[in-house]
């Protein structure tokens, strides 16, 4: 059975963040790869505008070029409407049959939202789903989340604690508007991309 991590996010920008969370939840839960998957048209009204679709996949693609188990997917890009992740599990599970186990990886922030996700039954038999948490975050409101998950839908969700989760991509837009540095936060290969299409200014 191959075990795949399905990382979905905005990723505008994509940073250190990401890249650290997707690659520790590869190792402890032992998934043969993780695909990147950028949102097309997020269903939660954002509070600033989306950056094209186009540069969140390039930079994307850039960012993840240097690992041999990570991919990166337009199936969310390429879909006409909303992205809703019930129908992006349910087309990776015709892709991939019975023969391979999901892992969606997520913050846990949106965890504590999953209940109001589009079909969240469906989709807690279709996958399974991992929280990520950054160093100090509080823990019991997640962890009741994840009780009253175990008891209604009878599912699990696994939680892990990533040290990088400080970084957001909030802070890099925020940066680059008031010309700060963004070095180190992302991978050189993104910084040089945001500045050449002079993105968030």
């Amino acid at each position: 059975m191959t075990r795949i991590g399905i990382m979905g996010g905005t990723f505008d920008p994509i940073h250190y963040g990401h890249l650290v969370t997707a690659e520790a939840v590869r190792t402890n839960y032992n998934l043969d790869y993780v695909i990147f998957v950028p949102t097309g048209k997020p269903p939660h009204k954002k509070e600033y505008e989306v950056t094209d679709s186009s540069h969140r996949y390039l930079m994307t693609v850039l960012a993840t070029v240097t690992n041999p188990f990570f991919e990166v997917s337009r199936i969310e890009i390429d879909r006409e409407g909303v992205s809703y992740t019930i129908d992006t599990i349910k087309q990776f599970k015709q892709i991939f049959g019975n023969k391979a186990s999901l892992f969606f990886i997520s913050g846990a922030d949106a965890i504590l939202e999953i209940i109001t996700w589009k079909q969240v039954d469906a989709l807690l038999d279709l996958c399974y789903f991992v929280a990520a948490t950054r160093p100090g975050y509080e823990l019991s409101e997640l962890n009741k989340k994840i009780e009253y998950i175990k008891k209604v839908y009878k599912r699990n969700i696994y939680s892990l604690e990533v040290p990088a989760m400080a970084i957001s991509s909030t802070d890099i837009r925020k940066r680059v508007k008031e010309g700060r540095s963004i070095k180190y936060l992302l991978p050189e290969s993104v910084e040089h991309y945001i500045i050449k299409n002079g993105l968030y200014k």
